[in-house]
């Protein structure tokens, strides 16, 4: 898929969800809330793919996000910040300081990597993406966790919502594994 056809979608779905969220929850913090809360699984759903994917399917990845599927995770996911600091600022919410160092880094990575990507060395570039990948994957998890432990009771959302996304995110790392693997046994 070329670049621009998947930056309209990925706008297209951006604009659907804060319609269906403020449909759903009203035209105000609540409905702010809900679109912040979809639009961070849509980049669930966007990194899902790269994590998959990468080293090994990067034809699959460019077919469905672009050859920039970096750029692109960068871009929903900084619509997704966007949204995450308005509605922590127009709700008066507070910041847990451990947790904004860590999705802070998350985010200077996600938003560094589509250029530091061009500049590595092939022989680097799997290392590189594999930090990349794993840290974001752990905030991902590190971001369920606390819901399921019910330490984040004022996030929107329900119980079995954070078990399945939770549940999901594991299973991720499952499936990257078992690839690393089937790959580890094709080249015996």
């Amino acid at each position: 898929m070329s670049f621009r056809k998947s930056l309209i979608l990925i706008l297209i779905a951006e604009l659907l969800i804060a319609a269906l969220a403020i449909a759903r929850y009203d035209f105000d913090i609540s409905g702010l809330q809900a679109t912040t809360r979809f639009s961070g699984r849509l980049s669930l759903v966007i990194f899902s793919l790269i994590f998959i994917l990468l080293p090994y399917h990067r034809n699959k990845l460019s077919t469905l996000l672009s050859d920039k599927f970096f750029l692109i995770f960068a871009i929903a996911h900084g619509i997704h910040l966007a949204e995450l600091i308005s509605y922590i600022t127009l709700s008066g919410g507070k910041l847990i300081p451990i947790r904004v160092a860590g999705g802070a880094l998350a985010y200077a990575f996600i938003f560094i990597m589509p250029v530091v990507i061009t500049k590595v060395s092939a022989g680097k570039q799997l290392l590189v993406e594999n930090i990349y990948l794993f840290y974001i994957w752990l905030i991902f998890f590190m971001t369920y966790l606390p819901r399921v432990q019910g330490k984040l009771p004022t996030v929107g959302g329900s119980y079995a919502e954070f078990v399945i996304l939770l549940t999901w995110v594991c299973i991720l790392l499952i499936i990257r594994f078992v690839l690393l693997i089937a790959q580890r046994k094709r080249h015996v």
